[in-house]
């Protein structure tokens, strides 16, 4: 049997299987062959606790040499998630993305824009058509004689007609049609 690996070169591969003929593996062994495996898994055990202790070890080498440079977690997080942004940034998808969203921005911009030109004509034609013009008349009229009829119940002005001047002479005008 060949002998087991000794350092951290070799590969994985290099490490003897024995596959035994009986698919429990139990009786196929002689005595001598458990002893050698039994021997062999506890210097492998043995390896793996020494090497989790010089990985411990280094970890906490590693630790003191990052506070002494004034890098904590926080800092790193903060440099890997801006170095993830740059290149999040530097990807094709999101120029293409970007690019997308800006053109629709435009668009919309210049949609609305439109929309907003067209709202103000159409308002203006209908306050210069015969219907408005004859709506707003006679909110003013009534008006007129809503605020005659307020003033001669206090004793002011009488309510509007033909030969007496017009409410609007008589009433100050905020220039809303209601």
């Amino acid at each position: 049997m060949d002998a087991p690996n000794q350092g951290l070169s070799g590969n994985m591969t290099d490490v003897p299987v024995d596959t035994p003929a009986s698919g429990d593996g139990v009786g196929v062994l002689s005595e001598a062959e458990t002893e050698e495996l039994k021997s062999e898994l506890t210097k492998v055990e043995d390896e793996i606790a020494t090497l989790r202790q010089v990985l411990v070890a280094k970890e906490r080498h590693a630790s003191d040499i990052k506070r002494k440079l004034g890098l904590t977690p926080f800092n790193e997080l903060k440099q890997n998630l801006s170095k993830s942004w740059q290149d999040v940034q530097a990807s094709n998808a999101y120029k293409k993305t970007q690019a997308t969203l800006s053109t629709a921005g435009s668009k919309t911009t210049s949609a609305i824009s439109s929309v907003g030109s067209v709202l103000t004509r159409t308002l203006g034609e209908i306050k210069e058509s015969p219907t408005f013009k004859s709506f707003e008349e006679s909110v003013g009229n009534l008006k007129a004689k809503v605020i005659g009829n307020e003033n001669n119940s206090k004793g002011g002005y009488h309510t509007p007609t033909a030969s007496s001047p017009s409410a609007e002479e008589k009433l100050p005008q905020d220039n809303a049609p209601f």
